[in-house]
């Protein structure tokens, strides 16, 4: 049998491992033959290919980003684009697919199974809010690194007695932002699951003022306060229809400087969160996707995610991962509410 892989959407922690473990279990168990699509699903659209054997990923198991690379290719908004894929797939030999991406790229892979393409998807995101699974790959790694930074910003912000402004990734899930803040001690912390009220962040930050230490809020980007939408850097659309998110640390600093008369700065982490090499929790919990991933190909359980459940690796409909976001639950929320201010 001869398997593709390709990686989807933005890079992340733990796709190589991923990456690894597929092609090392799937040579060594089945004697399988792989291909590796280039840039996500412009990969198969293309039928642009890269070798994917033992000596192709030994060493990458460290390694952050992808080493097939990825793109935004949406496949579904291209005349004949389905098409093209399957006679791709057809012309190189490749018998079964494995995307491993988030939710528009395992969304371009259930709509592929429902056109007969055998195909398996591997949850990726660090924003942790892919439906039937507890965790992705590359969260911890992005939870970490906003943790550290948060952790520096504490001394300069009270050495300074400014307020300071982290914003972190979250688009419409609050996850890094939640567990980030609250591994790093932060006095708010802002989600989009939960509009705010910009008085009672102002009423935070005086009371943190007050006890002579500054304030540090951890905002996600997709934040927004209970009268207003979401701060936009521009009116940009991606190709799977997403707004370019961006800028609301930055409102949130003016804000918070007008109406305290406290110097106020804004941290954006930005990519910075995605980069570099993954955690021990990431690459195993990687590795572990990968190496079931293959094994779900090789019992022809096409149609199916692997996913985290408990500490065990789970199989599920690729529907089941992908028609619902999982977002912050109140509770979850409630339990950092207590810590503010």
């Amino acid at each position: 049998m001869r398997v593709g892989v390709l990686t989807g959407g933005g890079d992340c922690p733990g796709l190589n491992a991923v990456i690894r473990a597929v092609v090392r279990k799937g040579i060594k168990d089945y004697g399988y033959e792989f291909v590796g699509f280039r840039d996500g699903w412009r990969g198969p659209l293309e039928g642009d290919t890269m070798p994917l054997d033992i000596s192709a990923v030994r060493g990458i198991l460290p390694r952050g980003g992808t080493i097939l690379g990825s793109s935004r290719t949406n496949l579904m908004k291209i005349d004949g684009g389905v098409e093209r894929v399957k006679d791709n797939l057809a012309g190189l030999g490749v018998d079964a697919l494995i995307a491993i991406g988030g939710e528009d790229t395992l969304g371009v892979a259930r709509q592929l199974y429902d056109r007969d393409v055998k195909v398996v998807g591997v949850p990726k995101t660090i924003d942790n809010d892919l439906n039937a699974t507890d965790y992705t790959f590359g969260f911890d790694t992005a939870v970490n690194i906003s943790m550290e930074a948060i952790d520096r910003l504490h001394t300069t912000a009270e050495s300074h007695h400014r307020a300071l402004i982290v914003e972190v990734m979250g688009r419409h899930a609050g996850w890094i932002a939640l567990h980030s803040g609250m591994a790093a001690g932060a006095n708010v912390i802002l989600i989009p699951e939960r509009p705010f009220d910009i008085d009672e962040v102002v009423a935070h930050v005086e009371s943190r003022f007050k006890t002579n230490y500054a304030p540090i809020i951890v905002v996600a980007e997709g934040a927004h306060p209970k009268d207003g939408q979401m701060e936009l850097s521009t009116g940009e659309m991606d190709s799977f229809g997403h707004v370019r998110l961006g800028g609301i640390g930055q409102r949130l600093a003016e804000e918070i400087e007008s109406r305290t008369g406290k110097e106020a700065r804004s941290v954006v982490l930005g990519h910075v969160q995605r980069g570099g090499t993954p955690t021990a929790f990431d690459r195993v919990l990687a590795t572990r996707l990968g190496a079931n991933a293959i094994a779900a190909v090789n019992d022809k359980d096409f149609g199916k995610m692997v996913g985290l459940q408990g500490t065990d690796i789970v199989r599920v409909d690729l529907a089941a991962a992908t028609d619902v976001l999982k977002t912050v639950p109140v509770e979850r929320y409630e339990e950092a509410e207590v810590f503010f201010g």
